[in-house]
């Protein structure tokens, strides 16, 4: 290990970006078998290991899709269906406050902005964010799920392991895009995977070959300096 050039762990780390277009090209099992695996050298508390994966290709990915888009279609006509869809956490605050609403709407906008998607045209950001449910064009979805009996230490274990998969991914030329969308359409991806009264799920993610010919794989999302996130005590 002490021969090992720091530098190239730091370039997996920071070309790794969020994925929203994928070319159509399947990727092998063993590929994910191996991503998986050594995604799973996460730490964890006390090693209890709290992810479950499901991974969907082919037709099984195509049919949560249909189901999901239909509703969240549905959902665009009739807001009060969202009663309909409940959520099994809140990923986000209910109450904002800067500076991480700013950082939302700069992200937000600075995607639309580079598609073109005014502020008013909300049809078109309706299909721009409806893009998730098909996994924008991804071969493989994974769903992550976590025992329903586990605290919140568990989630900052699985945020390891996400970050693995993305990491490992991307060292083999693949792309991945984390999903908390998923979670509002819960009740319908659940029974889908055939998961357990108790399991929650956590997020999706997509995974395949970038298609590096569309625009959207362009932006990238800014990240602010060191210092203003770190308190330096001496």
């Amino acid at each position: 290990m002490s021969s090992f050039d720091p530098r190239l762990m730091d370039a997996v780390i920071e070309s790794r970006s969020s994925c929203r277009a994928f070319l159509d090209q399947e990727i092998d099992r063993q590929t994910l078998q191996d991503i998986l695996s050594v995604a799973s050298r996460a730490p964890s508390g006390s090693n209890i290991q709290p992810w479950r994966v499901y991974v969907l290709q082919g037709q099984s990915l195509k049919n949560l899709a249909q189901k999901v888009i239909q509703a969240h279609d549905a959902l665009n006509a009739d807001p009060t269906l969202i009663r309909d869809f409940p959520k099994p956490y809140e990923y986000y605050p209910t109450q904002w406050k800067s500076p991480f609403i700013d950082r939302r709407r700069e992200n937000g906008w600075g995607l639309y902005n580079l598609l073109g998607i005014e502020r008013d045209q909300k049809d078109k950001m309706h299909l721009q964010h409806q893009k998730n449910f098909d996994f924008f064009g991804a071969p493989v979805g994974l769903m992550f799920t976590v025992d329903k009996s586990l605290e919140k230490g568990s989630l900052i274990d699985y945020g390891m392991f996400l970050q693995n998969i993305m990491l490992a991914a991307n060292a083999r030329g693949l792309a991945t895009c984390p999903q908390a969308a998923w979670v509002n359409f819960s009740t319908l991806v659940m029974p889908h995977i055939g998961a357990s009264d108790e399991e929650t799920l956590v997020c999706g993610m997509a995974l395949g070959l970038p298609n590096e010919q569309e625009l959207v794989n362009t932006f990238k999302t800014p990240r602010v300096g060191v210092d203003e996130f770190t308190t330096w005590l001496s």
